[in-house]
């Protein structure tokens, strides 16, 4: 088992992503692309902040059904989604895991 931790990387157009891992290594949230290193690392400082209030989570419901959900900044701004997930239940199971496990992860770099 690892430690839950931020993967900063660079996808292939340039842009700058994080993805959070759970204990067991599956990804948990993932974000948009920042144009910016600093602008990434902002975002992984907001998920840190805002993972902690449950009003945070948006809960969804994908065109084909299946639940998912984003955590969202104080002014509404999307800061990370999550997969899809086959039911509710796993679905807050993913809100919890990320919930309880942001404030603490550490950050690695990705090359």
């Amino acid at each position: 088992m690892t430690n839950p931790k931020f993967e900063l990387y660079q996808s292939k157009n340039g842009e700058y992503r994080f993805r959070l891992r759970a204990r067991n290594g599956q990804i948990i949230l993932s974000s948009e692309g920042y144009s910016s290193e600093s602008g990434c690392r902002n975002g992984i400082a907001s998920v840190k902040k805002n993972a902690g209030e449950d009003k945070r989570f948006k809960r969804l419901e994908s065109t084909s059904g299946k639940p998912y959900f984003k955590l969202v900044a104080g002014n509404g701004e999307p800061i990370g989604q999550s997969q899809m997930y086959a039911s509710k239940r796993t679905c807050e199971a993913g809100i919890a895991a990320v919930a309880k496990v942001a404030a603490d992860a550490g950050i690695e770099e990705i090359a």
